[in-house]
């Protein structure tokens, strides 16, 4: 009778470790594509001038941060939901370098953006929006 009584506390206790393995995990919510892809040629249209390309690294990065936030990953700023995201991105260096572009043109005065950092910045962002599912 013990033998029964431990064969089922311990199938018992199996299916209750797999049932909170399940619901345990955060579920991630998926992106919108179509949204995504939109607002990125809409980035994208932003590009012929220096100063579209400004808005268009600080638009990307708001972008990006939209993905992050819509994978379910947590974080109080984009850099924290970067780190959480490390492992799904694989150029975790490039989508470093296009949001630090961002941060330095946002809170730097007079920063002279050249055309070839802002299509690397641009190739980072489109990087990461991939790795997210976005695009």
């Amino acid at each position: 009778m013990t033998e029964i009584f431990l064969a089922v506390a311990i199938v018992f206790g199996i299916l209750i470790l797999a049932l909170l393995n399940i619901f345990g995990r955060k579920f991630h919510r998926r992106v919108n594509q179509k949204y995504f892809y939109k607002q990125w040629n809409m980035i994208l249209s932003q590009v012929k001038t220096p100063e579209g390309r400004i808005l268009a690294i600080i638009d990307a990065d708001k972008l990006l941060d939209q993905a992050l936030r819509r994978s379910g990953l947590r974080g109080k700023t984009v850099g924290e939901r970067l780190v959480a995201a490390q492992r799904k991105l694989s150029d975790n260096d490039a989508v470093w370098y296009a949001h630090k572009l961002r941060n330095r043109l946002v809170h730097e005065p007079n920063v002279k953006l050249k055309k070839s950092e802002a299509q690397l910045a641009l190739t980072g962002f489109r990087q990461g929006l991939r790795d997210l599912g976005a695009l």
